[in-house]
């Protein structure tokens, strides 16, 4: 077989890599373990839902939300930061509401999570900013009293701040100390 007669064919196996390397995250597409806290190319977070089958169970499905999110996009969060920060991948829905364990808080406030995995703390940054606290202040009430920080969660009144400004917020917290 000469050269120009397997042209087509090596042609037609680049295009494969191209297509490959040039692809999107769309959430609707990804497996339900790699939905949650993924980052769409769109720039939009992935939403774990779930959803009637046709045989009358629940079957488990990956869309799109409206929450966009700065800076990043084309992201799958890694199972380093997934434990680090003990959040689980299957868990349909995230709220504030993982902020009010001690455990919980306790992992998301540790170095290995809350200075590594930035994607798992803005999420949790946003949510504790619409109960009105501020992360960066939760973390250090959780790392010298941790029931502490817990009842003043539950019992914070402050209305919430614009997002916008809550992103802000955070990204001068988590910015590095000069030296």
């Amino acid at each position: 077989m000469s050269f120009t007669s397997k042209l087509p064919l090596v042609l037609f196996f680049c295009s494969l890599f191209i297509h490959a390397s040039l692809a999107e995250i769309v959430c609707e597409e990804l497996a339900k373990d790699a939905c949650a806290f993924s980052i769409a190319s769109s720039g939009k977070r992935c939403l774990l839902e779930t959803a009637k089958a046709a045989n009358g169970g629940v079957e488990y499905q990956c869309s799109t939300s409206e929450v966009a999110v700065e800076g990043m996009a084309d992201y799958i969060e890694t199972d380093q930061c997934v434990d680090a920060c003990g959040v689980e991948r299957n868990f349909v829905g995230i709220s504030s509401d993982a902020l009010l364990e001690p455990q919980f808080t306790a992992k998301l406030c540790s170095p290995s999570c809350y200075h590594k995995c930035p994607n798992i703390v803005d999420l949790y940054f946003n949510l504790a900013a619409a109960e009105g606290v501020f992360l960066p202040e939760l973390c250090e009430k959780q790392r010298t009293n941790p029931h502490r920080a817990i009842f003043e969660l539950v019992s914070s009144g402050a209305a919430p701040g614009p997002v916008s400004d809550a992103s802000e917020d955070m990204q001068a917290a988590l910015a590095p100390a000069p030296q």
